[in-house]
């Protein structure tokens, strides 16, 4: 009985040990969100607050654009919903960990701080899920995300117009480096961002779609390719199962 009462703070302070790299990683990614987020005119406790209630860097990037663009709430939200929709997966692959007994308040709480790393490292746990590991990863990770968006903002109104433009490239390395593995890896994914690039310069030119707003091209082209994508190249089953397990 003692053992399985020290349990949860054991499993909570692996969770923060684990979450410190990440941590690490996510404050220079949201620094660079940031520069992008006093270009569109957000100020530091705006950018923290968007950060701390959204943990991802391309469905935040995305909505960045859109307000700078001062696109529709409606498309706002369609947007981040479509750039964000890797999530709802994740989320049901994580509820399959999870023991027969467990609260449906864990359930909405490990949902809402689920991101790439924080879903890779839980994955990784042997047995059912411990809420309170992931909570531990959280506690760490988010906060220096949303720590790292309001500083890069902060930075942004403080260094020199050239300085601002010079960081601003680093958010483009970042995108470079989220697509530029797994397309090596895999010749459909290097087909589909080659034909993302064209696609989003076609629609820069073509007649009536170039008429939409930024926002509604991105949804528009993710929706195409997407669909285009499953049809396709669909994951079989047991590709799916082995991708899992790794």
């Amino acid at each position: 009985m003692e053992q399985t009462l020290r349990r949860p703070g054991r499993e909570f302070l692996e969770g923060m040990r684990d979450g410190v790299p990440i941590a690490a990683g996510y404050f220079a990614v949201a620094f660079s969100l940031g520069i992008a987020g006093r270009n569109a005119g957000l100020t530091a406790l705006q950018g923290f607050i968007i950060s701390v209630l959204n943990h991802a860097s391309a469905g935040e990037y995305a909505g960045i654009t859109l307000i700078a663009a001062a696109a529709p709430y409606w498309e706002m939200a369609l947007t981040i919903l479509i750039t964000n929709a890797r999530y709802l997966l994740m989320s049901c692959a994580m509820s399959q960990k999870f023991g027969p007994d467990t609260p449906f308040f864990h359930r909405i709480g490990v949902g809402f701080g689920i991101t790439d790393e924080i879903f890779g490292i839980t994955m990784a746990r042997p047995g059912h899920l411990e809420p309170r590991y992931t909570y531990g990863a959280m506690l760490v990770a988010i906060p220096c995300w949303a720590l790292g968006t309001a500083l890069g903002i902060t930075a942004g109104n403080i260094l020199p117009v050239r300085a601002v433009s010079a960081l601003s490239v680093a958010l483009y390395g970042m995108f470079l480096a989220i697509i530029i593995p797994p397309a090596r890896k895999d010749r459909v994914v290097l087909v589909l961002v080659a034909l993302g690039f064209a696609a989003s310069l076609a629609a820069e030119v073509l007649p009536l779609v170039r008429e939409l707003s930024a926002g509604s091209r991105v949804i528009l082209l993710t929706l195409i390719l997407s669909m285009g994508a499953a049809a396709l190249f669909p994951i079989k089953e047991e590709e799916g199962g082995e991708d899992h397990v790794g």
